[in-house]
């Protein structure tokens, strides 16, 4: 449950998935341009925004340019504050493979800087207290890794990557362990204490079983403010808190200044508006 460190072979893999569902077996426009053409272009964003996914606009171009002919200059880098009409970046060679990448490219930035321009308006709400706002698993199917890092380069941090590096016991799951938030503590302390475990509840009842199952982590689910102070000020510190569900950016600081350690936001993810952004060419 840290932050993420991305990785080249996932940004090649997603960028290879996306080129092939966007050229398929050619991109037949881009034959109207003769084969040696060359074009200068720019990219311009038309909107305030927090940079994000400049490894993945320029894997689109390297995947596509075997000969290395296409030259990127950039003006930002991830995470920097723009202005409208700001130029992102310069680019220089074949038309052709300029206008083939220009969608895929412009995809992936805008998508990637959406969700960093979110996270840092949501980081700048809560600063000067010591919450930290995570991301969930509501991502778009395949590109989970690139939208975690976009989180990051905005200013909050990382929940699980998945389901298979951190135990989130959840009503479900206690309901199918007999109904027994102590058992199913019990239980994911003997299928790997080193993973870290984090427990839903519901009420301030629920809770004190949890800290007396000895949960390191509890997820505080839809309890108003009253709620969330008594939880910290029973935890006392035994164990990390969590606040989630129904917390929007109107009660958001008021949630941080209870004193719990983590308030998790599936929006961040899920209701991105992307970038504005533009690329415009002059053909030489």
């Amino acid at each position: 449950m840290q932050n993420i460190d991305i990785t080249q072979l996932s940004i090649e893999t997603d960028v290879r998935c996306a080129l092939k569902e966007d050229i398929g077996d050619g991109d037949v426009t881009a034959q109207l341009i003769p084969l040696e053409q060359i074009s200068n272009a720019t990219v311009i964003t038309r909107e305030v925004a927090i940079i994000c996914g400049i490894l993945w606009f320029n894997e689109v171009f390297r995947q596509l340019d075997s000969d290395n002919n296409i030259i990127i200059k950039w003006n930002v880098k991830d995470g920097d504050r723009v202005q409208p009409n700001d130029i992102l970046c310069t680019l220089k060679g074949l038309s052709r493979i300029l206008l083939t990448g220009e969608r895929t490219a412009l995809n992936f930035l805008q998508l990637l800087s959406g969700i960093a321009t979110r996270c840092r308006y949501y980081a700048d709400l809560v600063q000067g207290t010591n919450v930290q706002i995570r991301d969930t698993r509501k991502t778009i199917p395949g590109l989970r890794l690139a939208e975690k890092y976009a989180v990051t380069q905005g200013g909050c941090y990382n929940h699980r990557l998945g389901l298979y590096d951190a135990f989130l016991i959840k009503e479900n799951h206690i309901a199918a362990c007999d109904n027994s938030i102590e058992k199913v503590i019990k239980r994911a302390y003997e299928i790997s204490s080193n993973k870290p475990i984090e427990i839903e509840v519901e009420n301030l009842d629920e809770l004190q079983q949890a800290l007396n199952a000895n949960a390191n982590m509890i997820l505080l689910d839809n309890m108003n403010l009253d709620e969330i102070r008594q939880a910290v000020q029973i935890t006392s510190g035994r164990a990390k808190l969590e606040a989630s569900g129904g917390i929007n950016e109107t009660i958001l600081r008021a949630v941080a200044e209870t004193g719990v350690d983590f308030i998790a936001l599936g929006t961040l993810t899920k209701d991105i508006k992307a970038i504005d952004l533009s690329m415009r060419f002059q053909p030489q």
